[in-house]
């Protein structure tokens, strides 16, 4: 709380002579204002003046004949006095207000200043407030963007394995088919390869030369220039260009139908070199046919000898 004496260094200085001087003043306007009021009066008042006179006779005379009197003339209108201007009327000057004491000054500056502080204090917390209304908008706004990029990403993981999940089956379907195809093409195969051999274990009589020592009705096996027959239609599918150490042999069994038909081929021993061992399957398959024995048959099935520099 300020001391006695900042009170005083700071008070307003005391005013000694306004309500004097503004005493005066008022005393002088009051008194021009009488002057004027008894100066317009005194002009308008009637300066006209009648006389009335009565004669007495000593001696008895005859009644003169009643004078009839000229009525006098009527009084000039009074002149008018000029209506003076009226003066503005004075400013009131208001009385100053009387000083505070010193502890009324202070207690006045004290509340001001609480005031002024209260609206301060005010003013922050509303923007304070707004502040925080709009960080937590912010906030949530964030929140709502990661779940919509977590949804989001959920789906298209979902998607993923979906698609993973639709192409493992395809395969697997594929696998089921080829693998159901090599089992009907092996029962297929099978069943010819006994036909062909009922045909050939039939009762139509032994084939077989004369010094034939076999127990069979007639030779299984293929004729002597058979192999030439089949080498010759091989050879020309066979596609090998590397150079190779040695001559390594490939052997592959081959199943045909009775028209010479290739229904498969495995490789049952390889040559020890991939790249040959696959140009003979590759050939076989290009193939297609094996061509007919001099008897009219094809054997199956039939072990093949691949070597590179017989191609």
């Amino acid at each position: 709380m300020p001391s006695a004496a900042e009170r005083l260094e700071f008070a307003p200085p005391r005013d000694t002579g306004n309500l004097r001087a503004f005493g005066l003043a008022l005393l002088a306007h009051v008194l021009l204002i009488a002057a004027l009021t008894w100066g317009v009066n005194w002009k308008r008042s009637d300066q006209t003046v009648s006389f009335d006179a009565e004669l007495w006779s000593s001696l008895p005379q005859q009644a003169a004949p009643k004078l009839i009197e000229t009525p006098p003339p009527p009084p000039p209108p009074p002149v008018e006095a000029p209506t003076p201007t009226p003066r503005p009327a004075p400013t009131k000057v208001a009385p100053p207000e009387p000083a505070l004491p010193d502890a009324d000054i202070a207690l006045q500056q004290e509340k001001k200043r609480k005031q002024l502080q209260k609206e301060a204090e005010a003013k922050a917390e509303e923007k304070a407030r707004k502040l925080q209304e709009q960080l937590k908008a912010e906030q949530r706004a964030k929140i709502e963007k990661a779940k919509e990029k977590e949804q989001k990403a959920k789906e298209e993981l979902a998607k993923r394995k979906a698609a993973d999940e639709a192409k493992k089956a395809q395969a697997q379907k594929h696998d089921a088919e080829q693998q159901a195809q090599q089992k009907l093409t092996e029962a297929a195969a099978k069943k010819q390869r006994q036909d062909a051999m009922n045909r050939m274990m039939g009762l139509a009589g032994a084939t077989g030369g004369a010094d034939a020592k076999g127990s069979a009705q007639k030779s299984s096996g293929p004729s002597a220039s058979y192999g030439g027959k089949v080498r010759a239609a091989v050879k020309p599918n066979v596609v090998f260009t590397e150079d190779i150490a040695g001559n390594p042999k490939a052997e592959v069994e081959v199943r045909t139908t009775a028209d010479g038909t290739i229904m498969s081929q495995k490789l049952i021993k390889s040559s020890g070199n991939p790249a040959w061992d696959d140009a003979v399957i590759k050939a076989i398959i290009r193939t297609g046919t094996l061509p007919r024995d001099v008897d009219g048959r094809v054997p199956t099935p039939m072990i093949l000898e691949f070597r590179p520099k017989d191609y």
